[in-house]
């Protein structure tokens, strides 16, 4: 099964906008976690484990592995990689329809910065911010460029 960056992107962006309402809300950084265990590794299912989740598989591609996990939390995306290079580029694309994403070795968890600082706790990784579409805000959040507007494909 061959799956296109611009799917997987376009996949992403409307699991976010469902898990996320278009957006985080929250006004804390995301450095409110005192201890951060070492980053976990390991496929999908590992990963989910070690969250207590079962995840719906929604992707299931060589390059590429994703599902939609509920905990009591609420709701968030696991992505599993088969390359730092895939991840990257699905991070890059991904990332241009805000939300906040934890990163660790090929895996990705994306969920509003609540939830992704609940994970933080227990999986460890990396916090990234996407693109604010929201005027005023926290500001900051997204990439040194500037955004204008979305971009012809």
């Amino acid at each position: 099964m061959t799956l296109t960056r611009e799917k997987l992107a376009a996949g992403a962006a409307v699991a976010l906008l469902v898990l996320t309402g278009c957006g985080g809300s929250g006004d804390k950084a995301a450095d409110g976690q005192d201890r951060v265990p070492a980053t976990a590794t390991g496929s999908l299912e590992d990963l989910a484990a070690e969250v207590k989740c079962t995840p719906d598989i929604q992707t299931d591609a060589d390059e590429i592995r994703q599902g939609v996990c509920k905990i009591r939390s609420g709701k968030f995306i696991l992505a599993t990689f088969a390359t730092d290079r895939g991840q990257r580029e699905w991070l890059d694309g991904a990332k241009d329809y805000g939300g906040s994403y934890l990163v660790g070795a090929k895996w990705v968890a994306v969920g509003d910065q609540k939830m992704v600082t609940t994970l933080r706790g227990r999986l460890g990784g990396t916090v990234e911010e996407g693109m604010s579409h929201h005027a005023g805000g926290a500001g900051g959040a997204g990439t040194a460029t500037g955004h204008s507007g979305h971009h012809a494909g």
